[in-house]
């Protein structure tokens, strides 16, 4: 089983915005970061999770993968609301293009090819590798502060 966290982290909004994940893999684990200038909150929630899905090597592909974010606005929409979405032509309800689109196909193209359960954690919670990749977010975010 291999477990994936995500999160991200911005200080001094609009500049130092950082995206993490995790792997844990046994008793292993495996990170990365990146900054990403001029996004919002939901696209770095979405940029993490999508990276780290590019990140996976393809003999993942058969393994069963827990992925963990603090986000439930993500976990909803991959779980439930995008059935409908793609019922509706990828449209809202109202007939309207959602927001971040290109990001919600990305991550929906990406899941498809792995065998994920999503879960949704409480930010700065007890989850111990949630809050390791949060720190990790916010240390680089503060390291150009």
């Amino acid at each position: 089983m291999l477990e994936i966290y995500t999160d991200w982290s911005c200080l001094n909004n609009p500049w130092n915005w950082w995206r993490a994940y995790l792997f844990k893999y046994k008793d292993k684990t495996k990170q990365d970061y990146e900054w990403v200038k001029n996004t919002t909150n939901n696209k770095m929630e979405l940029l993490a999770i999508i990276k780290a899905l590019k990140a996976l090597k393809k003999s993942a592909q058969k393994m069963k993968i827990n992925l963990y974010t603090d986000s439930n606005y993500v976990k909803m929409w991959i779980t439930e609301w995008i059935k409908k979405w793609k019922q509706n032509n990828r449209k809202t309800a109202n007939k309207q293009d959602v927001k971040n689109k290109e990001f919600w196909e990305e991550l929906d193209e990406l899941s498809s090819k792995f065998d994920i359960n999503w879960y949704w954690v409480k930010a700065h919670n007890t989850n111990q590798y949630n809050n390791i990749v949060d720190e990790l977010a916010r240390k680089w975010a503060r390291s150009i502060s």
